[in-house]
């Protein structure tokens, strides 16, 4: 990346090699896509690599921060939930003339060996165990892949491949000036 960057060098500022007219990520949410889309392609690449450092900042910048967060209201929070009588969910703390809301989600993991076992008795004993539980298949594409082309077949009319979402990297071709 170094060396795609010194390429600007000469314009001054590594990250803004046009004029001051030049838009800047900032610029961007104002923009339609298809104006920015005629922007010479070494500017998108400026942009890019502009947006993506931004976004690592600003992550960083929130994770600090909801540390400090945590730092300051979650003994309160599990105090204030405590004395409700529950373990997760959201309290209201005070703190000046503000009003924090501290939520704890509550993450529920199943043992699926153990599920199967009850739907399996549940069927046993004549009952629908989709009245109970909601059963989902998953086929990893990895084992779908490595299965013999008979097998594969069978399991053909079940499967639908939607592609998923573009992801455009500009990079400097080595050697380009």
């Amino acid at each position: 990346m170094a060396r795609f960057l010194d390429q600007f060098a000469n314009h001054g500022d590594p990250f803004m090699p046009y004029p001051d007219n030049t838009p800047t990520p900032d610029d961007l949410p104002g923009l339609d896509p298809n104006e920015i889309a005629q922007m010479p392609v070494d500017l998108l690449a400026v942009l890019q690599h502009e947006v993506d450092e931004r976004l690592k900042r600003a992550k960083a910048a929130k994770a600090r921060l909801d540390g400090a967060l945590t730092v300051r209201y979650a003994a309160r929070a599990e105090e204030a939930r405590r004395a409700g009588g529950k373990d997760t969910g959201t309290v209201r703390l005070d703190d000046g003339d503000f009003i924090v809301v501290a939520d704890l989600p509550k993450r529920v993991d199943w043992d699926q060996e153990q599920l199967a076992a009850m739907v399996e008795r549940i069927r046993a004993a004549g009952d629908d165990p989709a009245q109970y539980v909601d059963v989902t298949y998953k086929v990893p594409e990895r084992k779908y892949a490595a299965w013999p082309e008979a097998i594969r077949k069978g399991f053909e009319p079940a499967r639908t491949v939607r592609p998923g979402t573009l992801k455009v990297a500009i990079l400097p071709r080595e050697g380009a000036q």
